[in-house]
C-alpha cells in the first residue's frame, strides 16, 4: 500500500484561475468541476464556481482546489513577513514545497510562478541548497521551490 498526500489549496471565487495557472506552469491536465455540474440551479452565485478541481502532471506535481461556497472577492493579500537576522520571516499555516533534482529542472517552475508574484527570496543559491527561492504567488499562495542536497550533518 502508498499513501500521498496533495495539497487541497481553497479559493473565493478564484479556484479556475489558479487552477489553469498551476497547470500553465507545471504541465499536466486539469479538472474542473463547478456547482453547477453538480445540479445547483444555475441563476445562483456559485454555479459557476469549482467545487473539485485538480491538476496532475507527469513530473509528479498535483494539486486540488475549490471555491468555498458563499464567498466572493479578489485574492488574499500577500502573508505578513518580518525580517529576523537578515533572513524574511513570513507568518503562514503552511508552503507549497516544490523540490526538484537540478537547478535546470526546478527553474522554469519558479520562473512560471513568479509572474505576477511577491518574491520573498530570489532563487538562487542557498547555504543548504544549490538554488532555493520563496514566493507569494497572484493567487496568495506561498511556495518554496528548492534544489533537493544531501544533508551534511
Amino acid at each position: 500500500m502508498s499513501l500521498n498526500a496533495v495539497a487541497h489549496l481553497n479559493f473565493t471565487g478564484q479556484a479556475r484561475a489558479a487552477l489553469e495557472f498551476y497547470r500553465s506552469v507545471f504541465g499536466g491536465q486539469a479538472t474542473v468541476v463547478t456547482y453547477g455540474d453538480f445540479g445547483v440551479p444555475a441563476e445562483l452565485p456559485d454555479a459557476g464556481k469549482v467545487v473539485f478541481g485538480q491538476v496532475t502532471a507527469d513530473n509528479g506535481f498535483s494539486v486540488m482546489a475549490y471555491d468555498v461556497p458563499g464567498t466572493d472577492g479578489p485574492a488574499p493579500a500577500a502573508p505578513t513577513t518580518r525580517r529576523e537576522n537578515g533572513t524574511t520571516i513570513t507568518k503562514e499555516k503552511f508552503f507549497l514545497s516544490v523540490r526538484g533534482a537540478t537547478i535546470d529542472e526546478v527553474s522554469p517552475v519558479w520562473k512560471g510562478l513568479a509572474e505576477g508574484a511577491t518574491v520573498i527570496e530570489e532563487f538562487g543559491p542557498a547555504q543548504w541548497a544549490p538554488a532555493f527561492g520563496m514566493l507569494v504567488d497572484r493567487f496568495g499562495v506561498t511556495w518554496i521551490v528548492d534544489v533537493a542536497a544531501e544533508h551534511q550533518g
